[in-house]
């Protein structure tokens, strides 16, 4: 009781607190650069969301011809957008023991810098914003962990078969505005859809949360396949948190939209982050 009533008298002086000195920020609004006070002052991320343009071992992928030198371009064009941003520092989904071999393209890329499709996106978009930027290394920060997206076929689903298989058989009629076939777009607007809010929620639910409908009579199969993959994303965000970095920093982090989604939702919450709205730069 001792506990829950100090818990009270701290709430109550919080929500008694002075805030005229201080710019106020919406609650709608989470993307934001300016720090209320130098004593809340966050660490600027622009945490992007792309799909792989090279070979995946993804379940689904997206039809790009990474060899295509208009492909090329187009994602020069994009890195050129990204750029504007200033990052100080860059992280790609590639795993943190292979940051040497990482950093060794990318030296290679400086010195001659000719698209590259090492690991997609990674070549052709993060290698050319560190170059613009002047940036003499990247981190990789993925950590590999497999799970079983494909568990609610394998098991005799007691928990709700009939959502988890309506679902599936069609995700985006439960949002029409996701309706568009990617493949279609243009790149540019292709990484536009791909960085909505509703498009990044979508993400999380497809690869993740609707995993929690499947499952045997006493089991969690569904859930606890899914929680490997919250787990793998946790794991990234740590290895995001062991780049040594200051307020004085830009972070730019690029991703396959998945992990971008998952990461915005502990980036939000953090302590030491503000993420940044890349629509901003993405024009």
């Amino acid at each position: 009781m001792k506990h829950a009533i100090t818990l009270l008298l701290f709430l109550a002086i919080l929500g008694c607190k002075d805030t005229s000195d201080e710019t106020v920020v919406e609650p709608e609004n989470k993307s934001v650069e300016t720090p209320r006070s130098d004593r809340l002052q966050k660490i600027p991320v622009l945490n992007f969301a792309t799909f792989h343009m090279g070979q995946t071992s993804d379940a689904n992928s997206t039809e790009f011809d990474e060899n295509d030198r208009k492909n090329q371009e187009d994602a020069k064009t994009i890195a050129a957008m990204i750029a504007q941003f200033k990052p100080t520092i860059i992280c790609v989904e590639v795993p943190w023991e292979e940051n040497e071999e990482l950093n060794q393209e990318y030296q290679s890329y400086l010195s001659n810098p000719e698209p590259t499709t090492y690991y997609g996106e990674v070549g052709l978009v993060a290698f050319e914003v560190g170059r613009l930027s002047e940036l003499a290394r990247l981190y990789g920060i993925d950590h590999k962990m497999g799970y079983n997206y494909m568990i609610g076929e394998q098991i005799e689903n007691a928990i709700d078969s009939t959502t988890y298989k309506d679902y599936f058989k069609d995700p985006f009629k439960f949002d029409t505005e996701l309706t568009i076939n990617l493949d279609s777009l243009p790149l540019l607007d292709k990484l536009k859809m791909m960085n909505h809010p509703k498009f990044l929620d979508f993400l999380i639910n497809v690869n993740a949360d609707i995993l929690a409908f499947a499952g045997t009579e006493n089991g969690f199969e569904g859930a606890d396949e899914a929680a490997k993959y919250y787990q793998r994303n946790l794991r990234i965000y740590s290895n995001l948190n062991r780049i040594p970095m200051t307020v004085n920093d830009r972070v730019f982090v690029l991703s396959g939209g998945s992990h971008t989604a998952f990461l915005n939702e502990f980036l939000n919450r953090s302590p030491k982050y503000g993420t940044v709205d890349v629509f901003q730069y993405l024009k």
